[in-house]
């Protein structure tokens, strides 16, 4: 694990460690990645930050590369759960990031996942879902999806299947990163900020 880079927020006394992962696009360290980093560690949290393979490479590189296939996603993320020996341990994730951790959920000991903006379908695709494990998952999970994302609206969602164990939050006129639109009368920080506290509140739930 020496090989891989991370950025760590919050270390030293915390309440829980929470393993973040980018999405699709965007690498550990863009705005939205810093935003719920540093603020997580201001509630008590360590956060660690790491990139994929893929998204490693376009940083060495400088050249874009699309994501690897879940065949390398999987035991790559995997194996960085299975090195925290910190617990409780959280996996959680932005888009791609929030779906490669659900579907690791149940294979490392975790007290629960989070994802930001969960990938139901591709764009433009609502007939190719990848919700077929969320309906048998045993972990606790936690789903912030905003109302326009187009990976997954509200009345597209309401037809799937989702186990007990997952709670699903619609974020107010967000998108598929949880920012509202000026007219909506609410804000960027708002959303952000609500998203925080349910993060929080389910944390400290499960982790009792």
């Amino acid at each position: 694990m020496t090989s891989i880079p991370f950025l760590v927020d919050g270390a030293g006394n915390t309440n829980s460690t929470i393993i973040f992962a980018h999405g699709a696009g965007a690498p550990m360290d863009s705005p939205f990645m810093d935003f719920y980093s540093q603020n997580l560690a201001l509630s008590g949290h360590q956060v660690v930050r790491f990139e994929f393979p893929y998204m490693a490479e376009r940083r060495s590189s400088g050249k874009k590369r699309p994501p690897d296939k879940m065949e390398k996603l999987l035991p790559f993320f995997q194996q960085i759960a299975d090195s925290q020996k910190h617990r409780p341990l959280f996996l959680a994730g932005k888009s791609l990031g929030g779906r490669v951790a659900s579907l690791i959920a149940d294979q490392v000991n975790i007290a629960g996942f989070i994802c930001l903006g969960y990938p139901f379908h591709p764009v433009g695709k609502p007939e190719k879902t990848r919700t077929d494990h969320l309906a048998t998952l045993k972990t606790p999970g936690l789903i912030l999806q905003g109302t326009r994302d187009p990976f997954g609206t509200p009345d597209e969602v309401a037809g799937y299947h989702f186990s007990q164990t997952i709670k699903l939050h619609w974020v107010e006129d967000g998108d598929h990163d949880l920012v509202p639109r000026k007219r909506s009368g609410r804000t960027k920080t708002q959303n952000w900020e609500e998203c925080l506290q349910r993060i929080d509140s389910f944390i400290e739930e499960k982790s009792q």
